[in-house]
């Protein structure tokens, strides 16, 4: 049977007033004694089994527990009562007990050898399990002590089991090592960062815990045990009795320092440690006449460190024995946290506000935003970090930094907050990992949300990236804010480290990055200064580049260098502020600023006081500024209204330009004659007669006209005079200011002179002009030059007109056929030649209009006193119209088919070449110079093969066999006239063999050609070579026509033979090296046709090669070089040639190509 309180709309009276009953195992009954007629009858499912025990709990809940291993939760509410709120099978056999506890808000089951422990927030849950292995004869009965620390459980075997729910959450900090208790009689010493951990056995359940270098401190009342934490374990040394309750204990190396009931004891450790005298031993705080209270205690490694009830922060030096600083507080000083090496501390007052204090200098530093709930700081144990420090509460932890030494000054900033765990208690900060103690006797890590750029930066977002770059500089880590910049690589973020390092006077690390961003100026600025070690000024400069002026002149005055104040208000421009510090700092400097400040004042238009600054700038004795200054004062002065000062001050003054500015001012106020005055005086002679013609003083503006270059002041000053009738300063004013047309009009309609006109309007080609001259002319009645004008004028219809009138239709046709002309024009004046009847006029404007077929037809008309030229020009008309029928008339005609009169063949051979018809150009070449070769003209015949031969090269076009032997040979009779009249009789002689075996080529010329070539082999001494050509000559065709004064010579020639000869020497092939006769041009060897020298008939040699650099045909250097010391031209193409011209080729393969790669 319980007593209890069921849930209702309204609460009358706080008194149980409900009996809870199990009927028979199986029913649970409830009795309101306010409400006797209305009992409840709660039944449950037969499968849960029979009803164990029940337990009333929380605003009316029943947590009822069955034997078959469920416990169910119901509501009493009347509304909800019937229903189940929660079941759970959490046993699978049996289930013997229920217990719940309202003080931590947990239930616990007991069955099959577990108890199973639900938080009763959430019951789904299960927070713990505990397995009882060895009951196995089964449990009993469960239950909660009242505070919830400890759950006691009875079994069937008659044993009692005590379990620890929560621990007391003691632990103390000592550098980076760490105690805390993890059960009742145990100590866990661990140092996160290195090493394993200790795990010490206490003989007591201790209050406080405090841990040192090589120490551990437990203890309760006024006691404590000392244990020391060897290499080799752990050694408990002794246990120390104090004169009071002992409130909290510090361990360092060598000194513990306890503190209770407003005293502190400071004593050694080890007593053997030192061999000091007695009073270094212990001693107690405060001394017995002063009358305060000690409320707080630190012990760091040189100091011990106390707060007062009166608000004194006392430091006492443990090495000297003495107290070395005392700071004194407004108010009470609650908690003190000094760092490592106790040069900051941070204490709370009774206010619960928080200060850092910092015993060097003596000054202190409020925390901004501090929480009045916050229970302890700790500061960062990692050495790199030594302004970083945290304070907390219950829920959550506030990183502050402490920025020494910025420009700014020292400040305390808070960073950011960290939510931490429910009953966690930070006991270690080490590089941005908070190692907390929890109520179970663990302990657990957390990460600072304010040092999350410590995890891994791969796969983060640029917003976050520049978060942490936030977070990085406010800790002032500026290696890992480079690193975060380096993967942002955006200029703003590597700006923004670089202004941070400026703010914390980190001179080297912002060069490093300017230097990365490439801002080579500020880079130059900070190696300028990074020597300075003095504080203030260089805070000063880096105020300025940090751009917060006001901060870095305050910097600035305060320095051993107040005048660099000055100079950086002068390179910004505030010239008020500069003024005000040059009369305190530098009065001479007075005149130079005023003078800087009136120009400024100058462009904002204050003329009043620019003038003022700039009379105050005059120094008297500095001739190049107080020239500027009287410069400013004649503009400024003209400017306010007083002219003749101003004009008189710019007359006296050296400066040109300052006279073409006042000359320009006084010009925009209307004054005109002082204006040109000054112009005039400062040789602006162009804006003087401008402003002179202005004021209509046209004398003036006579004498300066000389030294004007300006078109436009001629102009108006050649108007006013051809206005006043003086022509010719008008014309060479006109002329001055290139009005060509003003010029031409003067010369023909006033100065009568027709003959400048028209050479102006030769030179300027002026249309306008050329229209003026023709009209002049036709009043004159010389068509013919007006008709030119008019062509020159574009007035081409009119210029027709003219010439058709006046049958002037030649010269307008000469005229118009040397412009760009239209073909409408041409078509006119071919239209006009045709009704004339003159066929070669016609032909040829209808060819320049593009008319081929009309074109053709009037030059195959014309007289045959035109016939060569008009043949010629209806060549030119069918190549241009590349049209078949056309070419077809003028091969007819050529043929003599229309006229029965055919024409001369090298017009076919044109008309071929015109129409780009190579081949048949080809054939007709070689029939031209088969005439002409049959006429004797060998020369003709050569030239006219020579020149197919060429043109069908240039085309790429392969030259047919016939051709080219027919050039070889005709070339090989030119040759002989050359070497016969030099007297290189050997030479001859082999080119006329060469011309005699191929004597059917010379018809009209075969006995003088053999007779020739008997007399030169016989002076040459080929004495078998002139018997068997004299013999041919002896045949009964060409006897009786041999030269009388030979034929005897012959005669006895083929009388008495000689056949003695001389050798031909052999050289080598240029193809294949076979050695083959030097005038032998087929080599034996590889078949292969071989170039032959030009120079000598002979064949060409690979190591002796040149070409003529007008016809690209080859020749033997040497012998070309020879040859050109007596000749001047080539003997292939007959162009001028000297010998300084050639060049040896040394390779000779693009001229060697057989004739199956031709």
């Amino acid at each position: 049977m319980q007593f209890s309180m069921m849930k209702t709309d309204e609460r009358t009276s706080a008194t149980e007033s409900t009996i809870s009953v199990v009927v028979g195992k199986k029913t649970l009954f409830l009795f309101n004694l306010n409400e006797p007629d209305n009992p409840v009858d709660l039944e449950f499912q037969q499968c849960y089994g029979n009803i164990v025990c029940y337990s009333w709990y929380g605003d009316g809940y029943i947590m009822i527990g069955f034997t078959s291993g469920i416990f169910v939760v119901i509501s009493t509410y009347i509304r909800e009562i019937g229903q189940e709120i929660f079941q759970a099978r959490d046993h699978k056999d049996n289930l013997t007990s229920i217990a719940v506890s309202q003080t931590l808000n947990k239930a616990a089951t007991c069955g099959d050898n577990c108890i199973k422990i639900h938080d009763l927030a959430e019951l789904k849950d299960m927070y713990a399990i505990i397995n009882l292995d060895d009951e196995n004869k089964g449990l009993g009965t469960l239950s909660w002590t009242d505070d919830g620390q400890l759950l006691a459980l009875s079994t069937q075997r008659g044993s009692l089991h005590v379990f620890l729910t929560k621990l007391p959450v003691l632990g103390d900090a000592c550098s980076t090592r760490i105690a805390y208790l993890t059960s009742l009689l145990e100590v866990t010493v661990a140092n996160p960062v290195e090493g394993l951990p200790i795990v010490v056995s206490v003989d007591v359940e201790p209050n406080f815990v405090a841990v040192g270098i090589y120490h551990l401190a437990v203890g309760m009342n006024n006691r404590a045990w000392f244990y020391v934490l060897g290499e080799n374990g752990v050694k408990k040394l002794k246990d120390v009795e104090y004169l009071g309750t002992v409130a909290s204990v510090c361990l360092h190396s060598d000194y513990a320092a306890a503190l209770f009931e407003g005293k502190v004891q400071l004593h050694l450790i080890e007593s053997k440690i030192l061999d000091a005298q007695e009073e270094r031993e212990t001693r107690l705080f405060p001394a017995v006449d002063d009358k305060c209270r000690i409320l707080c205690h630190a012990l760091t490694g040189d100091f011990l460190i106390y707060g007062t009830d009166t608000g004194v922060i006392q430091y006492f030096y443990v090495e000297d024995w003495q107290f070395v600083d005392d700071y004194r507080h407004p108010v009470s000083v609650k908690k003190i946290f000094p760092d490592p090496n106790g040069t900051r501390l941070v204490f709370i007052d009774e206010k619960s506000d928080g200060f850092v204090y910092c015993p060097v200098n003596g000054t202190t530093y409020e925390i901004p935003d501090f929480s009045p709930t916050i229970k302890g700081v700790l500061w960062e144990n990692w050495p790199m970090d030594k302004g970083v420090f945290v304070a907390y509460d219950d829920d959550k932890v506030y990183t502050y930094v402490f920025h020494k030494g910025t420009i700014q000054g020292s400040k305390v900033i808070l960073a950011g907050g960290t939510k931490i765990p429910f009953s966690h208690k930070p006991l270690l900060l080490y590089n941005g990992e908070l190692t907390c103690q929890t109520q179970s006797g663990k302990i657990n890590n957390i990460y600072l949300g304010t040092h999350s750029f410590l995890h891994s930066l791969k796969n983060v977002g640029p917003n976050e990236l520049r978060q942490m770059l936030a977070q990085t500089l406010m800790l002032k880590r500026f290696s890992d804010a480079w690193e975060i910049c380096r993967i942002l690589n955006d200029h703003a973020a590597w700006n923004e480290l670089a202004r941070a390092c400026l703010r914390h006077m980190e001179v080297d690390f912002a060069i490093r990055v300017y230097r990365k961003i490439g801002n080579v100026g500020m880079v130059m600025s900070l190696e300028g200064i990074k020597g300075i070690e003095e504080y203030n000024l260089l805070a000063g400069h880096l105020a300025m580049f940090t751009e917060d002026f006001s901060l870095a002149e305050d910097l600035y005055l305060a320095s051993s260098c107040p005048v660099a104040a000055l100079e950086m208000r002068r390179d910004l421009l505030h010239w008020d502020s500069a003024l005000q510090l040059a009369k305190r700092l530098a009065p001479d400097q007075i005149p130079f600023i005023s003078k800087e400040y009136a120009v400024q004042l100058e462009v904002m238009g204050d003329y009043v006081n620019a003038l003022a600054h700039y009379e105050k700038g005059i120094t008297g004795d500095n001739k190049e500024h107080d020239e500027v200054c009287l410069a400013g004062v004649a503009q400024m002065s003209i400017r306010m209204g007083d002219i003749r000062r101003g004009v008189n001050q710019a007359l006296r003054h050296p400066s040109r330009v300052l006279k073409r500015e006042c000359g320009a001012i006084l010009e925009n106020m209307k004054q005109f004659s002082e204006a040109a005055q000054l112009y005039e005086k400062g040789l602006y002679y162009d804006k003087a007669a401008s402003v002179y013609i202005r004021c209509k003083n046209w004398a003036k503006v006579g004498e300066l006209l000389p030294h004007v270059s300006s078109p436009k002041i001629h102009l108006q000053y050649a108007k006013a005079k051809e206005a006043d009738g003086r022509y010719k300063e008008a014309v060479v004013a006109y002329e001055n200011a290139k009005q060509w047309n003003s010029v031409i009009r003067i010369y023909l309609d006033h100065l009568n002179s027709p003959e400048k006109a028209v050479s102006i309007v030769r030179e300027t080609q002026s249309l306008d002009g050329a229209k003026m001259v023709a009209r002049f002319f036709l009043q004159l009645g010389d068509y013919g030059s007006a008709i030119q004008f008019l062509v020159m004028s574009k007035c081409n219809n009119e210029a027709f007109t003219l010439a058709q009138q006046h049958n002037k239709m030649e010269i307008y046709a000469d005229i118009i056929g040397s412009e760009d002309t239209t073909n409408e024009d041409y078509q006119s004046i071919a239209l006009y030649f045709e009704g004339e009847k003159q066929h070669f006029q016609a032909g040829k404007f209808f060819l320049l209009c593009g008319q081929y077929s009309r074109a053709l037809k009037h030059f195959l008309k014309c007289s045959s006193s035109e016939d060569n030229v008009a043949i010629e020009m209806a060549i030119e008309t069918v190549g241009q119209a590349k049209d078949e029928l056309l070419t077809s008339q003028l091969i007819d005609h050529l043929m003599g088919e229309t006229d029965g009169m055919p024409k001369d063949a090298k017009y076919l051979f044109r008309l071929y070449m015109a129409l780009k018809k190579y081949q048949e150009a080809s054939r007709t070449a070689i029939i031209i110079a088969r005439e002409e070769q049959s006429a004797g003209k060998y020369r003709n015949a050569h030239d006219v093969l020579f020149s197919m031969y060429a043109e069908l090269k240039s085309q790429k076009i392969k030259i047919p066999s016939e051709m080219a032997a027919n050039l070889m040979i005709l070339h090989s009779y030119v040759l002989v006239k050359i070497h016969v009249k030099n007297g290189d009789h050997m030479k001859g002689a082999r080119m006329l063999i060469r011309v005699a075996n191929n004597i059917s080529k010379f018809p009209s010329h075969i006995v003088p050609i053999l007779t020739s070539t008997v007399i030169e082999c016989h002076r040459a001494g080929l004495k078998n070579s002139a018997f068997s050509f004299a013999a041919m000559l002896m045949r009964p065709e060409y006897r009786n026509k041999i030269d009388a004064k030979y034929k005897r010579k012959i005669e006895a020639m083929v009388r008495r033979p000689d056949t003695s000869e001389t050798e031909e020497a052999t050289t080598p092939c240029p193809f294949c090296d076979f050695l083959l006769p030097e005038y032998e041009l087929l080599c034996p060897g590889c078949k292969n046709n071989i170039p032959y020298c030009i120079a000598t008939g002979r064949h060409m040699l690979k190591d002796d090669w040149t070409v003529c650099p007008h016809c690209d045909f080859p020749a033997l250097y040497s012998e070309f070089e020879t040859m050109l010391n007596t000749a001047s031209t080539c003997p292939m193409c007959s162009e001028k040639l000297n010998s300084a011209q050639l060049k040896k080729i040394p390779d000779c393969t693009q001229y060697l190509r057989t004739e199956v790669e031709q």
